[in-house]
């Protein structure tokens, strides 16, 4: 309950300390401050009159320093929300859909008198939206979650850290509070589209613009390992950054209060900025910088007198320059000063280029290849691909570009830059784009329909009808009407109206089944381009109904939550679903970002992702021969196919593997889950590693292990190297006289080298198995000794399989020697 009091009513000294301590509007901000002060000092008074007048009040709003552990609002409650001192900012339930489906978002806004103006500045999990049967929970364990229908779909993994309490501080900043006023969580570390004064923003974060219709912005802002900033689309495209010198390294970007962004480097000097056209305008006192929907990068003032944001700054100063600004099939131009979108054609045979767009899309291109085309003519204007963003460039002046992309049945649009340098880019996509601009002197040219490719009745040779010249006439008929011309009749017109029949069937048919392909190649990004290069390595998003589509409804199931499918380039793969993941759409696409960053000859390719509240999948390269699981399945004779020189190949490239996500990656990256199932052999035998880097995605812990991933990584290592070299898929009760026994009688087929090869890899299997982690090898280590590069020393009798199937270490020791 707040009592409204305006500052004209305070006493002067009251009014002093407001205009001190809150120089923001002050009818307003005093009155939230008086509220306050009130509150404190004379709460536990009122409370106790409440109690006594038996009156029962329902608080909208409460600010209070801080709240305790056990605090929660209630989506049933979300008129209810945690409002910082100085009242500027609150925290809570909100929505800012504008279908109004009935779900919401949790996070912070400002709390301003002009409701329109309120935009939110964080947003938990980045702009997850739940249900009104939702629940934000500072748990006593201490970690603030947002729990959806009983599944925690946000936290922010405090549990354990000593958090006692939480604030929303008078910057916006969310703030989690251990003992002694120790920050444990804030949310100005995790940002999500804006950055507020004091907010820094540091690799590998990113802002990226809050989510529209359920669908996440191809737009972000991202701080390369430069410092660089960087305004990107789809994650391989870049269209505006800070360009930093080459020896110039920035360690953050900062956004200051008086309108500054700048970069810092370490020593704490700005080595770039850029500031608000009100840069230390003492009347603006509030301000953001924002990644907007539209992909622009905008600082913006809040002006007390129109009461409204104004932008002071923008990184991109002509809006249709923004990559993909329009979307497919249109381009950006400005009319009467502002940007506005048009469409690229009116239909799909006859091309109207600057027809207004009325709607949020445009109409699709007709399909070149099935009709006689021509170019249009779009002066002023750039075009380029959307799906794939890459274009050809050759040299070529304005004629010979328009006549080479005409004569190209490939070809479907091209720019001619028409500045003397003589560059002509190539678009080999019907997905396209582009922008117009009066002043620049490009020139494209678009490759539309004419007339379908028809032959006309008329042009049929005459002499195709002397058959029916040969009929009888109908006088002839009426004389020799008889029984058998009548069957004979009748016959015929059953048989082509049955043929007709069948006929418009079938072609119905036909066309129904077509036009399902070709909607269901239009919605897979990988059969966006029937030209496109099947090594193509960019990492693709897909939706769940696509990957249904590429997995034929997840019919050919390959092992537990593991589907082939096949692309509409006939390339096949496969689709691996994560049950039970957890995780939020920044973090999810974080680590599906760093998987795909991978490129190694014996690891698996990552193709693509889905990301979606209830599915989360990924895409792998398919490999045809299995896994290692398979091959130790099979029944001995069968084994024993593949020789010792293929086993230790085998055990080098998964060491390989191994050895470049742990040292050779940009951060360490352990498998967690080193298995069988998740080494694939290809068609020469060579091992390819998958399944890697997934523990993070399904929320393992670390710290609940006595070692770290990548020692028990070198542990489980070492389990596989024995199971190869024995051909066993249970070893449990061997002891390393048994091993050794087990490879002995196979000496006499294998020569000496490569028999020291063998003894090698079981020696450093047994090493890499000790029980303490600190005295196991690097993996580092473990391929030069595979390699043959590295001796090493007779496996320690304290290793934990020597410990597990208590054996006479010395015996079998003397037996490998002897051997």
């Amino acid at each position: 309950m707040f009592f409204s009091v305006s500052t004209v009513q305070m006493p002067k000294l009251w009014r002093n300390q407001l205009e001190t301590r809150i120089p923001i509007e002050e009818e307003y901000y005093g009155g939230k401050f008086f509220q306050n002060y009130i509150f404190r000092r004379f709460g536990p008074i009122l409370v106790l009159l409440i109690l006594v007048w038996g009156s029962s009040v329902i608080c909208e709003e409460f600010s209070m320093v801080s709240l305790p552990l056990g605090f929660e609002i209630s989506g049933f409650e979300r008129k209810k929300s945690f409002v910082s001192e100085n009242g500027v900012f609150a925290f809570g339930f909100f929505n800012d859909n504008l279908k109004d489906d009935g779900s919401f978002a949790v996070g912070i806004w400002y709390n301003l008198e002009n409701k329109t103006a309120n935009v939110p500045v964080w947003t938990a999990g980045g702009g997850v939206r739940v249900s009104g049967n939702s629940t934000i929970r500072l748990s006593m364990d201490g970690c603030l979650t947002l729990i959806d229908n009983g599944v925690v779909v946000w936290s922010t993994d405090t549990k354990g850290l000593g958090v006692q309490s939480t604030s929303l501080l008078n910057n916006g900043n969310l703030v989690l509070f251990g003992s002694g006023e120790k920050i444990i969580w804030e949310s100005f570390n995790s940002p999500t589209n804006i950055l507020l004064p004091g907010q820094s923003l540091q690799y590998p974060y990113s802002l990226r613009p809050p989510l529209t219709d359920s669908i996440s912005s191809y737009y972000s802002l991202v701080i390369r390992h430069s410092g660089e900033l960087a305004l990107v689309w789809a994650n391989n495209v870049t269209y505006w950054n800070s360009r930093l010198g080459s020896t110039t390294v920035a360690r953050e970007a900062r956004f200051e209060a008086n309108g500054v962004l700048g970069l810092i480097d370490g020593t704490g000097a700005t080595v770039w900025s850029k500031s608000s056209e009100d840069f230390r305008d003492p009347s603006v006192v509030l301000r953001h910088l924002r990644i907007d929907s539209d992909g622009n990068l905008r600082i913006y003032s809040w002006d007390s007198v129109l009461r409204a944001w104004r932008v002071g700054w923008q990184a991109v100063e002509n809006q249709c320059k923004v990559f993909g600004s329009c979307g497919l099939f249109s381009f950006c131009a400005y009319n009467t000063g502002v940007p506005t979108c048009s469409c690229l054609f009116q239909d799909s045979l006859n091309l109207e280029g600057g027809s207004q767009r009325t709607d949020s899309r445009c109409n699709k291109m007709a399909d070149i290849g099935k009709c006689k085309s021509s170019m249009s003519t779009l002066k002023h204007t750039v075009l380029y691909g959307l799906y794939p963003p890459h274009d050809v460039g050759v040299m070529l002046n304005q004629e010979a570009c328009k006549a080479y992309c005409l004569n190209d049945t490939t070809c479907v649009a091209a720019t001619s830059a028409n500045d003397g340098s003589g560059l002509c880019m190539i678009k080999r996509t019907s997905f396209i784009s582009g922008y117009q601009d009066a002043s620049g002197s490009a020139v494209s040219f678009l490759k539309v329909c004419l007339v379908p490719l028809a032959v006309s009745a008329s042009q049929a040779d005459p002499r195709s009808n002397a058959a029916s010249n040969s009929l009888p006439s109908g006088k002839n008929i009426s004389r020799t009407k008889s029984w058998k011309s009548v069957i004979v009749t009748v016959a015929v017109i059953v048989v082509v109206s049955a043929c007709a029949f069948l006929g418009i069937e079938i072609l119905v048919f036909w066309f129904i089944h077509r036009r399902r392909q070709i909607k269901a190649q239009s919605r897979i990004p990988f059969g966006k381009d029937a030209q496109m290069n099947p090594h193509y390595s960019a990492l693709i998003r897909l939706s769940y109904d696509e990957v249904k589509e590429l997995t034929a409804n997840f019919k050919d199931q390959l092992g537990p939550s593991v589907f082939k499918g096949v692309l509409p380039n006939r390339i096949p793969v496969v689709a691996k679903v994560l049950n039970s993941v957890v995780a939020s759409e920044r973090d999810f696409r974080m680590i599906v970002t760093t998987l795909g960053a991978t490129h190694h000859r014996n690891l698996v390719q990552l193709k693509g992702f889905c990301f979606e509240p209830k599915h989360k999948i990924l895409l792998y390269e398919y490999i045809p021969k299995g896994s290692l699981q398979k091959w130790l399945s099979k029944p001995k004779q069968e084994r024993n196919g593949i020789n010792w020189q293929q086993r230790l190949n085998i055990a080098r490239g998964i060491a390989r593997a191994l050895a470049y996500l742990h040292s050779e990656c940009q951060q360490c990256i352990a498998h967690g889950n080193l298995k069988f199932e998740n080494v694939l052999l290809d068609e020469k035998l060579v091992a390819k590693l998958t399944g890697f880097g997934l523990h993070s995605l399904l929320g393992n812990d670390s710290a609940s292990l006595s070692e770290s991933f990548p020692e028990r990584d070198i542990y489980m290592f070492g389990q596989m190297l024995l199971h190869i070299l024995t051909g066993q898929q249970d070893i449990v009760g061997y002891s390393p006289q048994r091993l050794i026994h087990e490879m002995y009688h196979d000496k006499k087929s294998v020569g000496s080298v490569e028999w020291e090869g063998i003894e090698r890899a079981c020696r450093i299997a047994l090493w890499c198995m000790h029980d303490r982690p600190f005295l196991r090898p690097s993996i580092g280590e473990v391929v030069k000794v595979l390699e043959g590069n590295l001796s090493v020393d007779r496996p320690p009798p304290s290793a934990a399989f020597m410990r597990e199937n208590q054996v006479d270490y010395e015996e079998s020791n003397e037996i490998s020697v002897a051997s």
